[in-house]
């Protein structure tokens, strides 16, 4: 897992950090985790495969149907993607 070094940081926010680690019973360093990942993750981001699944109840999409339509996918693998 990759780390990431964060040089500068206010004295006040340090401190701020690690307050709000104490109050989640965490370290310093779980709590500067869990921010950044509440940054990049939002609990609210559009979920595809959930919502296309709601529609499908919605509609009322048979297993005969589902199944139609999954014989018609295209099953050929995706080509891994070249940078250069």
């Amino acid at each position: 897992m990759p780390s990431v070094t964060i040089r500068h940081v206010p004295d006040e926010v340090h401190r701020a950090i690690r307050v709000r680690a104490a109050q989640h019973g965490r370290s310093a360093e779980a709590e500067m985790r869990a921010i950044l990942e509440a940054a990049v993750r939002p609990s609210n981001r559009l979920k595809l495969g959930s919502l296309l699944a709601a529609a499908g109840r919605q509609v009322g999409l048979t297993e005969e149907e589902f199944r139609v339509l999954q014989s018609a996918r295209d099953q050929t693998p995706a080509r891994a993607a070249s940078f250069e």
